[in-house]
C-alpha cells in the first residue's frame, strides 16, 4: 500500500548528469559519485553504476527490517549480514533486473534464518516497491 504525502518522513534527492555514463550526486553532498556502465555491458566500469547502488540500498534496507522482525520474534541477528545481487540484463520489453537477497545469521538456526528472512522480505519497503516487478530469490 503507498503512503500518504502527508506521512512521508524523509526524501532523498539525486540528480544524474549523463545517465549511466556520467554522475550521480544528492542534494546534500553525502554521495558524489561517478556512474560507468560495467564492462560486461560495453562500458569501462571506472565508476560505480545504478545496478552496485540498487544493491547497497536494497542490502542496507533489508538488514533493517531483518532486525525489525527479529525484535518482534525475540531473535539474535547479532553478526548477521545481508547481501543483496542484483542483475540486469534483456527481457521482452527491453531490460529488466533481478535479485538475490542473501543473510547470514549466525546467532539462530537455519530454520529459523530462513523464517526470519521471509517475514523480512514482507516487511522491507525495497522488497514491497518491486514486488511483482521484478524477480527477488530468497537464500
Amino acid at each position: 500500500m503507498p503512503i500518504k504525502q502527508s506521512e512521508v518522513l524523509y526524501t532523498a534527492v539525486a540528480t544524474a548528469e549523463n545517465g549511466r555514463d556520467g554522475r550521480v550526486a544528492t542534494d546534500d553532498g553525502k554521495l558524489d559519485v561517478v556512474v560507468n556502465p560495467p564492462k560486461e555491458m560495453g562500458g569501462n566500469g571506472a565508476g560505480t553504476n545504478p545496478e552496485q547502488l540498487f544493491a547497497a540500498g536494497y542490502s542496507a534496507c533489508f538488514q533493517g527490517a531483518l532486525g525489525v522482525v527479529a525484535r518482534q520474534e525475540g531473535a539474535d541477528v547479532t553478526g548477521s549480514t545481508v547481501t543483496a545481487k542484483v542483475g540486469i540484463g534483456k527481457n521482452d520489453d527491453g531490460f529488466g533486473i533481478t535479485v538475490e537477497i542473501s543473510a547470514e545469521i549466525p546467532a539462530v538456526d537455519a530454520a529459523t534464518a530462513r523464517s526470519l528472512v521471509a517475514k523480512a522480505h514482507q516487511v522491507c519497503p525495497y522488497s514491497k516497491a518491486t514486488r511483482g516487478d521484478i524477480t527477488v530469490t530468497l537464500a
